[in-house]
């Protein structure tokens, strides 16, 4: 086998710290997780850590960037399927179900954010995150409308929040009372589409 490029190595060490931070910040939180047990659990040194992450606020915000890639590239999948809409949406309920309310991932998010606080630079770059993470949700919606031939009610951008803020707080509730249905992210889809317009108008007939 060839040897690993110094370029490959640095992204493979890379690769290794965000997998292994990713783990131990899901299971046991952000405060509670050191930067030496993330070289440790990983098998590299404490430099290695820090020659490829500042601080742990840095590497945890690129666990979470993976983690928000990750689920958002699930659910891109989901809307961009050859299926019905009712098919697709209840593909996108299963995967809420199974995602919205995860203790661990949740719980991170809000651990984090609450760090933002007093660290305008931190802020600054969770207000990036968000940026992303709305944009990503806009895009998968004009998606879904496109390829129904639909003409979205608002803006993807203001659908976009207006859905990911419904995500956000079910999400939390659910954190603490798993019984509650993630139904009403599919609704809310549904609804948002039933009010579209079609693209096309059909003509009258002559």
């Amino acid at each position: 086998m060839a040897r690993l490029t110094r370029s490959e190595s640095q992204a493979r060490t890379r690769a290794d710290l965000v997998a292994t931070a990713r783990d131990l910040f899901l299971a046991d939180g952000y405060a509670k997780t050191s930067m030496e047990r993330v070289a440790e659990e990983a098998g590299y040194s404490k430099g290695a850590v820090y020659s490829n992450f500042r601080t742990k606020k840095e590497l945890c915000l690129e666990v979470l960037e993976h983690i928000h890639a990750t689920k958002f590239g699930e659910v891109a999948e989901l809307v961009a399927a050859d299926e019905s809409l009712d098919d697709r949406l209840t593909r996108l309920q299963d995967w809420a179900e199974r995602t919205l309310g995860d203790v661990g991932w949740t719980m991170l998010e809000f651990e984090f954010a609450t760090l933002s606080r007093d660290d305008p630079e931190l802020r600054a770059a969770l207000v990036s995150s968000l940026d992303a993470v709305r944009g990503a949700v806009a895009a998968q919606l004009q998606t879904l409308a496109d390829s129904l031939g639909l003409v979205l009610p608002m803006p993807a951008e203001d659908a976009a929040a207006t859905v990911l803020s419904l995500g956000l707080g079910l999400g939390i509730q659910r954190a603490i009372d798993p019984s509650l249905s993630a139904r009403l992210i599919t609704d809310a889809v549904r609804l948002l589409l039933s009010v579209a317009e079609r693209s096309t108008p059909v003509r009258a007939a002559e």
